[in-house]
C-alpha cells in the first residue's frame, strides 16, 4: 500500500495540473470558502477512487459536484462532531455546576478525578471519531449517498479490520512526514503542492484501508466502488 500510495497522485497523466491546481486550492483554502469545499471534495473523490482499486488520482473535473461533495463532507463532519460533543457537553456542565456545590477538601478531590476521567473519556473518544470518520466518508462515497456515512454496519466492520487500522496509521504518518518536508518549502511556493500531495495520499490510504476491510470495488471483496458516485444524494 506504501508504495502505491506515494505513487498514486503522479499516475495521473494529468498530474503536473492536478497537483498545482490542488496547490492553489490550499492557500485559498484558508480564508475563503469556495476552494475549501472544492478541495475537500476531490479528497471525497480520492477516496472512491482508491476505493475502486484506481492506480491513478482523479482529475479536477465537474467542479460543480467536487463543491456538493465538499458540503457533504462537512455535514458529515458536523453530524460527527455532535455525536462527540453533545454528551461531553453535558457532562462538563454538570461536573463545572457539581464544582459549586461542593465543599471540603475531600469533595474538591473526588470532583477533580471526576473532571480527569471526563477529559480522558473525552480525548479517547475524540480519538475513535477520528478513526471512523474516514471509513464514514469513503463508504459515502462508495455507495454514491450520504445516508451511507452513517450506516454503522459497513463503518464497524472497517473500523474493526486490520486492514482499514493499518490504511489509517499509514495515512497519518505519510501526512506528516511529507507534511512537514513541505511546510518549510512553502515560502519557495515548492511546498504548497506538496501539501496538496500529501493530503492526496493520507486519503488514498484510508480509502484502500477501507476497500481491503469491506471488499469495496473487488479489493478485498464484491463490492463495486465508483469514485464520481457521491455526485447524487
Amino acid at each position: 500500500m506504501l508504495e502505491d500510495a506515494i505513487r498514486y497522485p503522479l499516475n495521473n497523466d494529468d498530474r503536473l495540473a492536478t497537483l498545482i491546481i490542488g496547490g492553489l486550492l490550499v492557500i485559498p483554502g484558508v480564508f475563503l470558502i469556495l476552494p475549501i469545499f472544492i478541495l475537500q471534495g476531490y479528497l471525497v473523490r480520492v477516496l472512491g477512487s482508491a476505493a475502486a482499486g484506481e492506480e491513478s488520482a482523479p482529475s479536477f473535473t465537474d467542479w460543480g459536484g467536487l463543491f456538493v461533495d465538499g458540503l457533504k463532507l462537512l455535514v458529515v463532519q458536523i453530524v460527527y462532531g455532535l455525536v462527540l460533543l453533545v454528551p461531553f457537553g453535558a457532562l462538563f456542565f454538570v461536573v463545572v455546576g457539581g464544582s459549586a456545590l461542593v465543599t471540603g477538601d475531600a469533595g474538591v478531590a473526588a470532583l477533580g478525578v471526576v473532571g480527569f476521567l471526563v477529559l480522558g473519556l473525552f480525548v479517547l473518544a475524540s480519538l475513535v471519531v477520528s478513526y471512523v470518520v474516514p471509513a464514514a466518508l469513503t463508504n459515502m462515497a462508495v455507495e454514491g449517498t450520504l445516508g451511507a456515512a452513517f450506516d454503522v454496519g459497513a463503518i464497524r466492520t472497517a473500523a474493526l479490520s486490520a486492514d482499514y487500522l493499518v490504511g489509517v496509521l499509514l495515512g497519518v504518518v505519510l501526512a506528516a512526514v511529507i507534511g512537514s518536508i513541505a511546510s518549510p518549502l512553502t515560502a519557495l511556493l515548492v511546498g504548497i503542492p506538496l501539501l496538496f500531495y500529501a493530503q492526496v495520499v493520507s486519503y488514498y490510504c484510508f480509502g484502500r484501508g477501507f476497500a481491503e476491510a469491506t471488499g469495496a470495488g473487488g479489493v478485498g471483496g464484491s463490492r463495486t466502488a465508483d469514485p464520481t458516485a457521491t455526485d447524487t444524494l
